[in-house]
């Protein structure tokens, strides 16, 4: 099973990644998570996004693009995996499904998590919140004013996507205000 989840900041796609990961068994890829490691490493591509990230804006494609494709030809990644937060645009859209079908695969589903902007500044402000109570690292690009330049981006680079992958007949949107267990309950249901 190859799954993309596509929606805003903040939307749970991370959430549902997990519930999608102890159903089915496959690999959780989030690019956030990825380029994060790669900058906690000091690698070439976490010294080149770290101070995009900090901003909270775009990596740039062909990077991002490089470091899933990379990622999803290791051998863990046979059974299947998720995609969470790629891809964010349509150029790495379709770099990506130029690089499924060299390697004769292509996406089972692509689930859209549809929420209101309010909600989601609510959420984020609240992740954040959290976070620093448990004593956790908070998220650089957690914030108001970090959130706003990522959902400026969101709508103009990423909703797009919708479309095309409507286009192409996979895609599912799913009611990202419910509550988790609704959310995860209807992504089962447009994964079947």
């Amino acid at each position: 099973m190859r799954v993309v989840l596509l929606g805003p900041p903040g939307a749970g796609k991370g959430t549902q990644a997990e519930n999608i990961v102890a159903k089915y068994g496959v690999l959780h890829l989030s690019t956030g998570d990825m380029l994060r490691s790669a900058v906690r490493k000091q690698t070439d591509l976490g010294k080149k996004a770290k101070n995009v990230m900090a901003r909270g804006e775009l990596v740039p494609d062909e990077l991002v693009v490089a470091v899933v494709e990379e990622r999803i030809s290791q051998p863990d990644a046979d059974r299947g995996f998720i995609l969470d937060g790629f891809p964010r645009t349509r150029a790495q859209a379709e770099a990506f499904d130029t690089y499924l079908d060299a390697n004769n695969l292509s996406l089972d589903h692509v689930v859209e998590l549809m929420v209101d902007e309010d909600v989601l500044l609510d959420r984020v402000v609240a992740r954040a919140r959290q976070a620093k109570e448990n004593g956790q690292a908070v998220r650089a690009d957690d914030n108001a004013a970090a959130l706003k330049i990522r959902l400026d981006a969101y709508f103009q680079e990423t909703a797009p996507l919708i479309g095309y992958y409507r286009s192409k007949n996979v895609l599912r949107s799913v009611d990202g205000l419910q509550s988790i267990a609704e959310v995860t309950r209807d992504i089962f249901e447009a994964l079947k």
